[in-house]
């Protein structure tokens, strides 16, 4: 029996390698029927899932070289029976379509974003009032939808952290950066956060979210600020608070880099482009459609991103300690992330004929209507755990999928999901990758910072009592 099994996927495997030389046709071949998988298939998902956030905690060492062995592994997981239980022909037309329509467009602008931030360096420093932490917090928070929320993150915390080394409690002022620069901010254009630009890929205007949740969006970040700058306050007043002597005495501020903010321009007049040119033609890679504005988008980013690695001043890009880990580190993961959710898609667009329809139950009422609280929070207890763009992606084909439907009969119930996965980023260290970039650039600097749960105390006592009430306000 176990004979014959390897011999058959070992015919299967040559199967593939010959249908790799026929990828066009192949990539026609039928979509995955999700009402005829059983929840075995959503392992790899669950287990690429599971392995971003807990193997980091657990085994940090083993994560940092072999992170990307883990994500081919887990690809692994679903392709090879894939090949065996339903054919090589699905396997790569599932792979093809995952790489050519969300991952690699997805990629390009990450990186366009990352290379692009990474060469805007800011000079000087400044004396770290309440007012003045809030004024930070508040320009990064706006930042966060333009240059995205890693480009803000990356921009904002060193003067942050330097407008502040005089003080003895910094804590709560990189705790509230993760709440809104790192996370709330983002919610407002593709650009700002992952899960909206997959829902930009899928189809969603460019708009729709400063249109449809810029309100829940400002509840929130008003919220934290004015909680921020009480709490801060208090700190600020308190005896003892300023160090005998001030690591980086005050000096007036300065940009290095400045040509970036020109790309950063180019970057965003090339997504809106995308956006609201519809050009008519398309044309086939490997036998995946690609429209030619989207073509164009993406090849205009890639230009953009080699164009500021050629003339960013080096300083520029050394100050910032700039390096290519974190960007690898996403890359290989959202590999396996994509291709290890094609099969739980499937059984989500199933409804309620697929494994999943007790999901589907849960955000569903009686009368077949989504309830959309039970999507904010479901979204984003998942998205604080686990990562917030699959999650998105997840619950955004629990909803339908349907993209003109979700921008319009049902769009409170997509605000609910795009909420929930941006704002809940933020409910711990693992919900949203710059969470993990600022923990480590402050305590490189000497600031330490809460445990995985000393984070989280922070994140339930804050967040969770103000996302029941913008439940109450928006989402009943």
């Amino acid at each position: 029996m176990i004979k014959e099994t390897l011999l058959r996927i070992k015919n299967n495997i040559k199967a593939l390698m010959c249908g790799l030389a026929l990828l066009p046709g192949i990539a026609h071949a039928a979509a995955i029927d999700g009402s005829q998988l059983s929840a075995w298939w959503g392992i790899p998902f669950a287990g690429m899932l599971l392995s971003i956030a807990f193997v980091p905690l657990m085994a940090p060492q083993f994560w940092h070289h072999h992170f990307g062995k883990v994500a081919f592994g887990w690809s692994l997981a679903f392709l090879l029976p894939c090949i065996v239980f339903l054919s090589p022909a699905t396997a790569v037309s599932g792979m093809l379509h995952a790489l050519t329509d969300e991952y690699i467009p997805f990629i390009i602008l990450l990186t366009a974003l990352f290379v692009v931030a990474g060469g805007i360096c800011v000079r000087g420093n400044l004396h770290g009032t309440p007012l003045l932490n809030t004024g930070l917090l508040t320009l990064g928070t706006l930042l966060a939808s333009v240059m995205g929320t890693t480009g803000a993150s990356m921009l904002m915390i060193r003067p942050l952290i330097r407008a502040n080394d005089s003080r003895k409690h910094v804590v709560h002022i990189i705790v509230f950066f993760i709440f809104l620069v790192s996370n709330v901010g983002g919610s407002l254009t593709p650009l700002g956060d992952p899960p909206l630009f997959l829902g930009f890929l899928k189809g969603i205007d460019f708009f729709w979210t400063i249109q449809n949740i810029f309100p829940e969006t400002l509840f929130v970040c008003s919220a934290l600020l004015v909680i921020f700058y009480f709490l801060d306050r208090r700190y600020y007043k308190m005896g003892n608070e300023q160090l005998s002597q001030d690591p980086t005495p005050d000096s007036p501020l300065r940009l290095e880099g400045k040509i970036n903010f020109l790309l950063l321009a180019i970057i965003i007049g090339a997504v809106l482009m995308s956006g609201f040119w519809k050009s008519g033609v398309s044309f086939s890679i490997f036998g995946a459609h690609v429209d030619l504005q989207n073509a164009m988008r993406d090849l205009l980013l890639v230009a953009v991103t080699l164009i500021s690695l050629g003339i960013t001043p080096k300083i520029a890009r050394q100050g910032n300690d700039f390096s290519w880990g974190p960007m690898q580190e996403v890359a290989k993961l959202f590999a396996g992330i994509f291709i290890t959710i094609i099969p739980v898609i499937a059984m989500l667009r199933a409804g309620e004929a697929g494994v999943f329809s007790a999901v589907v139950h849960a955000v569903t009422d009686n009368h077949g209507q989504p309830i959309n609280a039970m999507y904010f929070w479901a979204t984003g207890f998942l998205s604080a755990f686990l990562d917030n763009a699959p999650t998105y992606l997840v619950f955004f084909n629990i909803a339908g999928g349907d993209v003109q439907q979700l921008m319009t009969t049902m769009g409170s119930t997509l605000a609910a999901i795009s909420c929930g996965a941006v704002f809940m980023g933020a409910g711990s260290y693992i919900g949203n990758a710059p969470n993990m970039m600022v923990k480590a650039i402050a305590e490189d600097r000497g600031i330490k910072m809460p445990s995985f749960f000393g984070y989280m105390a922070w994140s339930v006592g804050i967040l969770v009592p103000l996302f029941a009430l913008t439940t109450l306000i928006f989402f009943r």
